[in-house]
C-alpha cells in the first residue's frame, strides 16, 4: 500500500494543479482550457483504472480490447459515454453469468457444460465475486417476486454452496 501513496499523490497533484489553474485564471478561455484538461485526465484515470481492474482479476487481453474501445468512446462521446459503456459491459456479462450460476445451483446440466467447457475454479473465483452483487439480485428479480405473486415453491439459493460445489467441479 505504501509503494502506491506516491503514485496516487501525484494523480491528485496533478488534478488539484489543473483545478487551481482553471480557478485563478483571469480569462474564460483558459478557465475552458483547463477546464478541458481536467476533463482529459479524468477520462484517462477512469480508462486506466478499469484496464488495471480487469489485468488484475486476469483478464489480460480484454482488458487490453477494453482499454481500446474505452478510448474511443471517451473521444466521441465523453466520459458519461465511458462510464455507461462499462456498466452496460458488467451488467450484461453479469447477468449472463449469474444466471448461469442460478441455472448451475438448480441442477441443470447445460449450465454445469457451460462453467466445465468456460471456466477454471480459479477464472470461476475471479467472476463470481466480482458478480456477486448480480447473483443476489437476480434471485430476487426471478425467484423471489414471482414467489410473492404466484405462491409457487421458493428456491433458495446459497451462493457458498455453488462455490463449494465448483471447486470440485472445476478442479
Amino acid at each position: 500500500m505504501h509503494k502506491y501513496r506516491s503514485l496516487a499523490l501525484n494523480v491528485l497533484a496533478v488534478f488539484i494543479i489543473t483545478l487551481l489553474g482553471a480557478y485563478f485564471s483571469p480569462t474564460f478561455a483558459e478557465q475552458k482550457t483547463y477546464l478541458e484538461l481536467f476533463m482529459s485526465f479524468g477520462a484517462l484515470l477512469f480508462i486506466f483504472s478499469v484496464v488495471v481492474i480487469f489485468a488484475s482479476l486476469g483478464f489480460h487481453s480484454f482488458a487490453l480490447f477494453l482499454s481500446v474501445f474505452l478510448a474511443i468512446v471517451v473521444s466521441l462521446y465523453g466520459v458519461l459515454g465511458a462510464l455507461l459503456v462499462t456498466s452496460m459491459s458488467y451488467f450484461l456479462w453479469g447477468s449472463i453469468f449469474a444466471m448461469e450460476v442460478l441455472l448451475f445451483h438448480n441442477g441443470s446440466q447445460s449450465a454445469r457444460e457451460w462453467f466445465i467447457t468456460r471456466y477454471t475454479f480459479k477464472t470461476f473465483k475471479m467472476e463470481y465475486y466480482a458478480f456477486y452483487p448480480l447473483m443476489g439480485l437476480l434471485y430476487i428479480v426471478l425467484e423471489l417476486v414471482p414467489h410473492l405473486f404466484s405462491k409457487d415453491k421458493l428456491l433458495k439459493f446459497t451462493p457458498s454452496k455453488v462455490l463449494k460445489e465448483m471447486e470440485a467441479l472445476l478442479d
